[in-house]
């Protein structure tokens, strides 16, 4: 992550809202939620709750990150959504454009992380204390030096994604921790939240939620 934090200023994309649930399409480049300091304070929850003011925080996506993100409206909504996510109930479904041709059409990478201390926020593979992260994967279509991905993690662990797809020899383009050489020449960190797939906290019904990839 660069010291420089300039987020866009695109306006507030909204995919849906009703008396429980605000769902929107967070650009790449801002943060979720406050930073340490008064210069990475703008990000999407101080954004959304200037307009929706009993908006609250149920998870987060990276800075570099972009697509879809629910927030609850009332805090039934946040226990409720809370409790799906740490169910593992909710599926979500992410594009990436990752470096080089990947040979197999779909797989599963199961590899534990934990926080790189020396190197926070950096996360690494660690098989003794490392928590249980499961990525599964598909091809989508391959390019010139690039192969575009959809990617549906099982688990929910800090730049999982990222470092799953560095580990079986193929970052995600423009990864500013994990990619190098040609492969961090993207402008911008080349992963998008798709799709959300949860139960709506008031009556349960199952919902799917999309916000179109921009790259």
């Amino acid at each position: 992550m660069s010291d420089e934090y300039a987020p866009p200023n695109d306006p507030l994309v909204i995919i849906h809202q009703d008396h429980e649930l605000l769902l929107v399409n967070k650009p790449a480049g801002l943060l979720s939620v406050p930073g340490k300091g008064e210069h990475l304070a703008d990000c999407l929850i101080a954004r959304i709750q200037a307009v929706f003011a009993d908006a609250l925080l149920v998870h987060r996506l990276d800075r570099d990150t972009s697509g879809i993100m629910v927030f609850a409206m009332t805090p039934h909504a946040q226990r409720h959504l809370g409790l799906q996510f740490e169910k593992r109930q909710i599926k979500k479904a992410y594009v990436a454009r990752v470096w080089g041709r990947v040979a197999e059409r779909e797989g599963t990478v199961d590899l534990p992380l934990i926080v790189d201390w020396p190197n926070r926020p950096k996360q690494h593979v660690d098989f003794e204390n490392g928590k249980q992260a499961i990525t599964d994967w598909k091809v989508l279509k391959y390019e010139d030096t690039a192969t575009r991905v959809r990617l549906f993690p099982q688990t929910g662990r800090s730049h999982q994604l990222r470092v799953h797809m560095k580990e079986i020899g193929h970052p995600i383009l423009g990864d500013p921790f994990y990619a190098d050489g040609p492969a961090r020449a993207a402008p911008r960190l080349m992963l998008h939240a798709e799709s959300l797939r949860l139960r709506h906290p008031d009556g349960g019904k199952g919902l799917t939620f999309k916000a179109k990839c921009s790259f």
